[in-house]
């Protein structure tokens, strides 16, 4: 799926998503990132969600964001809530979502400027 994004706001934006990947700026990425909108696109060492552990959440704290959206692949599944402890004690707000609506998402709230964290799993095909 092609997703439109304005190429003049600087901004990282998702232009694309399928099976297996994740397309930002134009550049696929066959693995899990973490992505900000104005911030460095890194690999997420996530490689499913069965496989998420508390560090994996302690990594997104360290970016203050405002907000952080979860892409839990392809259907909505929910971490074991002790793993979002440090989420919480950092009070910082976090949506979780199948990783197409948490894509739209983000392109969403970066349109109106938030400072958005996305956590993107990417599921191998």
């Amino acid at each position: 799926m092609k997703l439109q994004s304005d190429p003049h706001s600087g901004a990282n934006t998702i232009t694309g998503y399928g099976d297996g990947y994740v397309e930002i700026n134009q550049i696929p990425y066959a693995h899990a990132v973490l992505l900000s909108s104005d911030g460095a696109i890194s690999q997420w060492p996530v490689e499913s969600f069965d496989g998420l552990v508390a560090a994996d959440f302690d990594q997104m704290v360290e970016r203050k964001p405002e907000l952080i959206l979860i892409g839990t692949g392809s259907r909505q599944r929910f971490p074991k809530p002790e793993l979002l402890k440090s989420l919480i004690s950092a009070k910082i707000g976090f949506e979780i979502m199948d990783s197409q609506a948490a894509c739209r998402t983000y392109n969403i709230l970066v349109g109106e400027g938030r400072q958005v964290l996305l956590a993107l799993i990417v599921e191998p095909i």
